[in-house]
């Protein structure tokens, strides 16, 4: 698996399975992190070690407060960490400069978020192609890859709506795509159910299971919903800022 160059945009149908010489996607050593608030200092994260290899699908779990954003925002590059290190690829984060890292967030990571963040007057289409823009892909690709990583979220027919036109089931879709269309080699996801009914949420979820088997995506999922965490194939149980519990339900 190819996993230097900054500049190189994926394409799709490549392998992630990982060989067993191959290091982790993620590799998370020692990681804290605290903020302030006022005159407190709160810690968000106390020592975290994670591995997560190529192609698993991990849920992040634990009551509002216990540091999964915090957690995820660093998996990201979102933020930085006051002590540890993240390693994505091969690369300590913290080594990378802030345009390295948005170079990185666009090309090899998804973001997926719980109140969508899609742009409200541009269509489904618009929305996931912006991404592909941003980074130079010819025109006539962008569309080739836009069309198709909608028709796999199953909106394929919605192509031309504007997201006030969308139910919540199919914004999240739609932010999906968007997370899939540059071919990432992982999807970060906070707490992408919350705002869906239970079955709406259950059905977002299964496309994350789908999407992970057929493209080898790798997917971190944070959430406190029960039906996630029941349903997940590794589940890492973070509280108080720090993992109590990493266990795996099914194949990796």
């Amino acid at each position: 698996m190819h996993h230097g160059g900054l500049g190189r945009v994926p394409g799709p149908g490549r392998s992630r399975l990982p060989s067993m010489s191959e290091p982790p996607l993620f590799e998370v050593r020692g990681l804290t992190k605290a903020y302030r608030q006022g005159d407190m200092v709160v810690e968000a994260l106390r020592g975290v070690d994670l591995d997560v290899n190529a192609g698993e699908l991990v849920v992040v779990a634990g009551p509002s407060g216990c540091g999964k954003t915090t957690l995820l925002n660093l998996l990201g590059g979102l933020d930085d960490a006051d002590g540890g290190h993240v390693r994505f690829a091969g690369t300590d984060l913290a080594t990378r400069t802030e345009s390295d890292r948005t170079l990185l967030r666009r090309r090899q990571l998804g973001f997926v978020f719980q109140s969508f963040n899609l742009v409200p007057v541009l269509s489904a289409f618009e929305n996931v192609e912006y991404g592909l823009w941003l980074v130079g892909v010819p025109k006539a690709e962008r569309r080739r890859r836009v069309a198709d990583v909608l028709d796999s979220v199953g909106l394929g027919d919605r192509s031309g709506r504007r997201p006030a036109q969308l139910s919540g089931g199919e914004r999240q879709r739609v932010a999906l795509a968007r997370a899939l269309v540059h071919d990432p080699l992982a999807v970060l996801a906070d707490e992408p159910t919350a705002s869906l009914d239970s079955r709406t949420g259950t059905a977002v979820v299964d496309l994350f299971a789908r999407m992970n088997t057929e493209r080898r995506t790798t997917f971190l999922l944070a959430t406190h919903d029960p039906a996630i965490i029941e349903r997940a194939r590794r589940r890492v149980q973070l509280r108080d800022g720090a993992v109590v519990e990493d266990e795996r339900t099914g194949p990796p």
